[in-house]
């Protein structure tokens, strides 16, 4: 076996990406990172289909190299037979599968979970969907703006005199991505350590990872009958909190969560009187006067530089952060010193940055080991090298369309 401190904890484990778009290959990815060998099976001539989105430089996708980063790519029609025989070898040799078709595409095709387990027993398949393998929805088409409109985060965000906002990225994408790496490791972990432990399938609907995150919302109108309707920022919860601008024009977030973070700010503020005034002595009194509680602090903002204002409650312990652009995010000093931003090589673009690693792990720490790889680059070195196959039988499973 490789060494693991050299190319992660999940060195020696075998991948097969069988998904397409962000989500599902955002989890293997993840796995990729910390040492798995992710073999990403993609339709011959095509690809997945994120290879065409954008942004790009002139006709190179931008977010490939990153987001299919520690990848391998193999060509295989899964409509012929010779593909399905491939798949099924390859899955002899594997420990999980992770694919994002409707439910019943593979079993239609005969590479469902029941048929691949014949193959191994031990596998695992980490599925993801809209809505589930399961539910009056689950055949209707997933994607993640609809899946997050139907999980209930989107009806919070934005003003109320103006229509709910979708996130601008494929956020609950991603945070479903992380669901499915750490489904997929704690499944490893069970089949690998407990007496009785085996393979299993994993069932994943996209809206269910965001549905997750909103225990407050579930608490509220279960007990108080309440539907929380959209604000801009966090009103409701804790007081003052929001968005607030400096005297020379800069965006600062400042949350205050607790009683005792108040404390801090009133102190910083010079308005200690506040902490005895039973307008605003506690959390509960201050997001009763949400708005006023707000403008007095606003009204205190504007009067420091965004630096000094940083220094300032940075010295009180008040949590404040400048909104960053990606430019800022690139000029600062924190990012360059935790290697979030990372630079590698690109076969044709020269040198790229992406993000970095994370977590950190002490002992075993991941690593970039190569961009998103170009559509079945890694053909021969699979089929040869895993299963044996002949310089021949591969360039006829060519001539057939078959990779």
């Amino acid at each position: 076996m490789e060494n693991t401190q050299k190319y992660g904890p999940l060195t020696g484990k075998r991948v097969l990406d069988l998904s397409t778009m962000i989500a599902a290959p955002f989890g293997a990815t993840l796995l990729g990172d910390f040492g798995a060998e992710v073999i990403k099976v993609e339709i011959p001539g095509k690809g997945d289909t994120l290879r065409g989105m954008g942004p790009f430089r002139e006709d190179e996708p931008l977010r490939w190299p990153a987001l299919a980063r520690n990848k391998k790519s193999l060509t295989l029609d899964l409509h012929k037979e010779e593909g399905k025989e491939i798949l099924r070898k390859l899955v002899k040799v594997s420990d999980v599968v992770i694919e994002n078709f409707r439910p019943g595409t593979l079993e239609k095709w005969g590479v469902g979970y029941e048929d691949l387990k014949k193959e191994n027993p031990n596998l695992i398949m980490t599925r993801v969907t809209g809505y589930g393998q399961t539910g009056p929805n689950a055949s209707k088409a997933g994607f993640g703006t609809p899946a997050t409109a139907y999980s209930g985060f989107t009806y919070l965000h934005g003003y109320t005199d103006r229509p709910p906002i979708s996130p601008s990225f494929s956020l609950t994408d991603y945070v479903t991505g992380i669901y499915v790496a750490f489904a997929t490791v704690t499944a490893l972990y069970h089949r690998d350590t407990a007496k009785q432990g085996k393979g299993q399938f994993i069932d994943i609907g996209l809206y269910e990872s965001m549905f997750r995150m909103l225990e407050f919302l579930i608490a509220e109108y279960d007990q108080k009958q309440i539907v929380k309707e959209r604000t801009p920022g966090l009103s409701g919860h804790s007081s003052p909190a929001g968005t607030f601008q400096t005297k020379d024009g800069h965006w600062m977030s400042l949350v205050t969560s607790s009683d005792r973070t108040f404390e801090r700010l009133a102190a910083a503020m010079g308005r200690e009187d506040m902490l005895e005034d039973e307008r605003y002595h506690n959390n509960a009194a201050r997001l009763s006067r949400f708005e006023e509680t707000n403008g007095i602090v606003a009204d205190w903002v504007k009067q420091f530089n965004r630096e000094d204002l940083q220094k300032l409650l940075d010295d009180y312990g008040v949590p404040i952060s400048p909104i960053y652009s990606i430019k800022d995010i690139f000029e600062d000093t924190h990012y360059k010193e935790r290697q979030n931003i990372i630079e590698v090589d690109h076969p044709r673009l020269g040198k790229i940055k992406m993000p970095g690693i994370i977590p950190k792990f002490s002992e075993t720490p991941g690593a970039v080991r190569n961009v998103g790889p170009d559509l079945g680059e890694n053909n021969e070195e699979i089929l040869s090298g895993i299963l044996n196959y002949k310089h021949e039988e591969i360039e006829a499973l060519k001539e057939n369309n078959v990779i």
